[in-house]
């Protein structure tokens, strides 16, 4: 009766706890060792096995063939001379087996085996939850609040609990228990405690995929969702795409009389939604993130992902927005970094970089001030620039001929050349290496920015971060990318001469 009795339970805790039947009676035979172990002595090789057709329990003593027996292992094994004696055919590694006589299930043994069968089906169950859940990322999902503790909330989902931090909820919401709620799962993490699952209701992705649930054409995968920003419980942008001519996206998602977009913005407790036209080409991109403001003028700089935006006066208070929130989620949308000016400010920064070139190349290159501002109209705004361009460039611009093309060319290389000589002079006096300076990215009045920053080895610019590189060379001076492999030809002394003088361990 008693093992038949032992089959049901274990397929009641199977179905319970939504595991493998199989896993339930595994747990029960290592409950059983730890009873023989405690029975027959803990030195032994203890195993069992429990019938699955008839529940009959069966407890083994298991004896391994080794060449000669360790003695702290002496009880779990035997000699092949000794087994020879036993059984002609024996050799290396055979387990020979002793049945046990049935162990007693005692008040000490019945809890201390039951504790052994809570832990295993604990483990199996938080396995099985991991499984279920790791693929699920970024899926809305419904639960009901279970607990609320210092405002983070632990959420019932049925078979597990997922977890939504305070910081993952939206300003002034609140919860109580027994509370219906609706999230994104952010992240499933398997941790020691069993798995954690993380949910978000301030998650970029969690209005994505509220909008995919109200508007069948996303779901369709007719009109994509390219772009999101939120500013959760304030504002939102997001960026839509329709992949078939004849279906406007803003409409589709905005909806008859605006049921649709209303639908989300009731779930996120009233935040407002801008749906704006997304487009592959940038400038396009920013002057529809920033409506309502109208833009007068973009001038974008692809170096440093940054984009100047001019708009009228009158516009100046609305393409910012609130404390800067229309402009930071427009940044936020696009990825690129968004300065806004009024028409009358960029008209005098024009005024102003105008007049600094102007005055740089009347100085480098010792011409009058007509001559200079005709350069810096044609776009010339670095003298290495001048340079560099061609004869029939230059001469091309209207009033000059080859003749004084040439000249303006041997003036701006002299000019570099002596500017050259002078950092070069200034980086030796501030003691930077001559390693330094040959580094590939950096030009000599950098290497000299660095030496006034106390950067002045190798293991000095190694050390440091491509953004703290930035940081020391001025902003805009070169892109993440650029700094970094500066950083990375700094520290390939590390590998090749580690040993004698590089950075201790970096080789290995």
């Amino acid at each position: 009766m008693m093992m038949t009795e032992m089959l049901q339970v274990a397929e009641v805790v199977a179905r319970e706890k939504n595991i493998e039947r199989e896993e339930v009676l595994d747990a029960m035979e290592q409950a059983l060792v730890k009873l023989g172990k405690a029975k027959y002595g803990s030195e032994l090789d203890i195993r069992a096995k429990i019938d699955r057709k008839t529940g009959k329990m069966q407890v083994f003593r298991a004896t391994t063939v080794v060449e000669a027996v360790e003695p702290e292992l002496a009880a779990q094994q035997v000699s092949l001379k000794d087994a020879l004696k036993v059984e002609k055919e024996a050799k290396l590694g055979d387990v020979w087996t002793e049945e046990l006589p049935p162990v007693e299930f005692g008040r000490i043994g019945a809890q201390s085996a039951k504790q052994v069968i809570v832990q295993k089906v604990r483990d199996a169950e938080r396995a099985r939850q991991f499984e279920e859940y790791k693929d699920r990322v970024n899926e809305v999902i419904n639960g009901s609040v279970k607990r609320v503790e210092y405002g983070n909330v632990t959420v019932d989902l049925g078979r597990a609990e997922g977890y939504l931090r305070r910081d993952e909820l939206l300003p002034r919401e609140h919860y109580k228990v027994g509370d219906r709620i609706r999230a994104i799962i952010y992240d499933v993490r398997q941790e020691t405690r069993g798995p954690q699952i993380f949910l978000s209701r301030t998650h970029p992705m969690f209005m994505a995929k509220l909008f995919a649930q109200e508007v069948p054409e996303i779901y369709d995968g007719i009109i994509e969702i390219k772009a999101v920003a939120r500013d959760p419980g304030s504002r939102a942008k997001i960026a839509v795409l329709s992949h078939d001519s004849s279906i406007d996206p803003i409409g589709a998602c905005v909806g008859m009389r605006g049921s649709r977009v209303q639908a989300v913005v009731q779930e996120l407790q009233g935040e407002k939604v801008d749906i704006i036209p997304w487009a592959a080409d940038p400038a396009t991109f920013v002057v529809n993130a920033l409506a309502p403001a109208e833009v007068a003028k973009v001038v974008l700089d692809d170096e440093a992902n940054r984009m100047d935006v001019v708009v009228p006066d009158e516009q100046l208070s609305l393409a910012i927005g609130r404390r800067g929130q229309n402009v930071r989620l427009a940044s936020m949308l696009t990825g690129w970094d968004i300065d806004i000016m009024t028409e009358a400010e960029e008209s005098e920064r024009r005024t102003r970089e105008f007049n600094e070139r102007t005055n740089l190349f009347r100085t480098a290159l010792d011409v009058d001030e007509v001559l200079a501002q005709l350069l810096v109209s044609e776009g010339f705004t670095q003298v290495d620039e001048l340079a560099a361009s061609s004869l029939d460039d230059i001469a091309g611009i209207e009033g000059l001929d080859e003749t004084i093309a040439e000249e303006l060319k041997t003036r701006a290389a002299s000019w570099l050349a002596a500017e050259a000589a002078k950092a070069d002079a200034k980086r030796k006096e501030l003691g930077v290496t001559d390693a330094v300076a040959a580094l590939p990215g950096l030009k000599l009045a950098q290497v000299v920015l660095l030496g006034e920053k106390g950067i002045k080895t190798l293991d000095d610019v190694a050390d440091l971060a491509g953004d703290e590189l930035i940081e020391a060379l001025g902003t805009g001076s070169l892109s993440l990318d650029q700094a970094n492999a500066v950083v990375m030809a700094a520290r390939a002394h590390w590998f090749t001469d580690g040993a004698s003088g590089g950075k201790p361990g970096a080789a290995a």
